[in-house]
């Protein structure tokens, strides 16, 4: 038996015991949940009123590592005793947008975390095409992180960032910060960062080495103006409704990523300047493949995502650490099994 938070809608949570998963189906995959990061989906699953949808009895979470405990019998590509991570959206193959090779777009999709268990538990059972094994040289935590950053490298492979360009990030949560960890890595030249939160400036500054910019103390695009000259090749809206104060930020044919989601949001689009001033306007879910790119970057060390964790708790404190990412005074919450 394993002791296990399980969402019961409404923002609510419930521990209770359950049985440790057993192999089902040929593809079942037995996990050792290592650690596991509280993410903004689960915030929003857990928001009133909900910003993302899970299905009542489920344990959610999804950002999490493990060891292989035990194969079905069709299992190939992992076995007991790999480290492994996941991959938690389990698209269809099957509908329009699988075959146009747009999986992120699956029309029929089921996700770790949100339709079947999830990793705040000890135990989690999942299939066979969700997992990548990862080098024990990777530490821990940063593998732990695996899934988010996996995210961000899809996105950038929209809109690439060049040796010495100026880059803008709107939300300097813990997806932010990510954006701009692999902005140093991919060569940028200045790296600028926007919040309401001093705590979350005060961290990407210290940690990261970043610009940091209040949007309440300062006027924005004159501050960008001032630190750029023209204004930057890449914008990032990490926040989710930050469109136009994203478009305001960049230079004349410049690249804006939208990639922040707020579903209950939606804000006027200043088309003219759009088309006025060249720009490319994307938007960005979850990136297309992105995880063998993941892996091999994290295994060569050039970024260490576990910079970002403030604060690492057992699983019966998991309401507190969502509470504390809500509060702005962390930045990112690794949930540790014990």
């Amino acid at each position: 038996m394993m002791r296990v938070p399980i969402f019961l809608g409404e923002g609510k949570l419930s521990y209770e015991d359950r049985p440790i998963p057993q192999i089902i189906h040929d593809d079942d995959v037995l996990l050792k949940i290592y650690a596991s990061g509280i993410c903004g989906t689960d915030l929003n699953i857990l928001a009133m009123p909900p910003a993302h949808k899970a299905k009542p009895g489920i344990v959610i979470g999804h950002e999490g590592v493990g060891e292989v405990v035990a194969t079905g019998r069709a299992v190939r590509s992992v076995a007991p005793g790999d480290r492994v991570v996941i991959a938690p959206r389990l698209t269809c193959g099957k509908c329009a947008y699988c075959r146009r090779g747009l999986d992120n777009q699956c029309t029929d999709y089921q996700t770790i975390g949100t339709t079947r268990d999830g990793t705040f538990a000890p135990y989690a059972l999942v299939p066979e095409r969700a997992l990548y094994k990862i080098s024990d040289r990777v530490a821990l935590e940063d593998a732990a992180l695996f899934e988010p950053l996996s995210c961000v490298v899809g996105a950038l492979a929209r809109a690439p960032i060049h040796p010495g360009d100026n880059v803008c990030i709107i939300g300097a949560g813990p997806m932010g910060t990510l954006f701009a960890m692999l902005a140093w890595a991919h060569g940028a030249g200045r790296v600028i960062m926007s919040d309401v939160t001093p705590y979350r400036l005060d961290f990407v500054e210290e940690t990261l080495g970043v610009q940091p910019l209040h949007p309440q103390q300062r006027d924005l695009k004159q501050a960008v103006m001032d630190l750029t000259g023209i204004g930057c090749d890449l914008v990032v809206d990490a926040v989710g409704n930050q469109i136009n104060t994203a478009i305001a930020l960049a230079r004349r044919g410049g690249n804006v990523i939208l990639f922040g989601l707020r579903p209950h949001d939606n804000p006027p689009v200043n088309q003219y300047t759009i088309t006025r001033y060249d720009l490319n306007v994307i938007g960005a879910f979850v990136g297309l493949h992105p995880f063998a790119q993941t892996i091999a970057l994290l295994e060569s060390g050039r970024i260490a995502p576990r910079r970002l964790i403030t604060h690492r708790l057992p699983l019966g404190e998991l309401e507190h650490g969502v509470a504390l990412m809500r509060s702005g005074q962390a930045m990112k919450v690794l949930i540790v099994m014990e």
